[in-house]
């Protein structure tokens, strides 16, 4: 998280109730609202943890990992700052905390649309998840042509001294998707909103292609045998003797029953 400054003017800073702001008054306003960012920060550590650990564990139960990439990012507390402003929500961290649920951000890319539903289930099942808001831009696709699975997850972030309950805005798509999201975030950033006519049609046109793209992409996805060699015996049970002998060479050999070795 990127460092912060509040800068109080030479006269203090008016509140509301007519008083003055001074130095102190700031800084203890700024410690708390970085202490405040720092939940988000850690609520964004306990979501990637966990898709970096599905994303392992796919690497080494199955043949093929649908994770393809995984992104995060955190709005700074000007960004937060403006947006409470612009929406007229009131400047205190209760109504920040409960209107303003992209303050942490996660995107996972994957390979195919179909992956985009497993790696939704994945995360919404697990126990301490819960799903406080989903938003499906792929099947009702935005005007402009934006696809993605938006989730609102709250997730317990453990702290030194409590545990508060965080939000965090999920983002799943595939690599097409995100290409089209990323060229076209930079054109309205570019043209600050006000983007041609001529661009926006050719953005909506790229996203058609990028649809199909997919679709072909999803189809030989299909085509393709992915019998998965997933280990599902018991586990539990297996004798590891074999194991230590294999990796033990100068101890005596493991003797079965019987007598003979191994």
């Amino acid at each position: 998280m990127r460092s912060w400054q509040l800068t109080p003017t030479s006269d203090g800073d008016l509140l509301s109730n007519g008083g003055r702001l001074n130095v102190a008054d700031i800084r203890l306003l700024r410690e708390q609202f970085v202490d405040f960012m720092l939940g988000y920060k850690f609520a964004i550590d306990e979501i990637t943890t966990k898709i970096n650990i599905l994303r392992e564990d796919f690497n080494n139960t199955h043949e093929y990992n649908p994770i393809e990439h995984v992104g995060s990012r955190l709005k700074s507390p000007e960004s937060v700052l403006e947006k409470v402003q612009r929406k007229n929500y009131a400047m205190n961290l209760a109504a920040i905390r409960e209107n303003v649920l992209d303050i942490a951000g996660v995107r996972v890319i994957c390979s195919f649309i179909s992956d985009i539903g497993k790696i939704r289930d994945m995360l919404a099942g697990q126990e301490d998840i819960t799903v406080l808001e989903e938003r499906d831009y792929i099947t009702n696709r935005k005007p402009n042509g934006y696809q993605s699975l938006h989730l609102i997850v709250s997730i317990p972030v453990f702290r030194s001294d409590r545990t508060d309950r965080m939000p965090v805005e999920i983002q799943i798509r595939t690599i097409a998707m995100d290409f089209w999201a990323s060229l076209e975030h930079k054109i309205y950033y570019k043209y600050r909103g006000e983007v041609p006519p001529n661009l926006r049609s050719d953005l909506a046109q790229a996203a058609e292609v990028a649809t199909q793209l997919d679709e072909k992409m999803e189809a030989l996805h299909h085509q393709v045998d992915h019998t998965e060699h997933t280990r599902t015996s018991p586990a539990d049970s297996l004798d590891l003797s074999l194991l230590y002998d294999s990796i033990t060479p100068n101890r005596p050999a493991h003797r079965l029953p019987g007598g003979q070795p191994a």
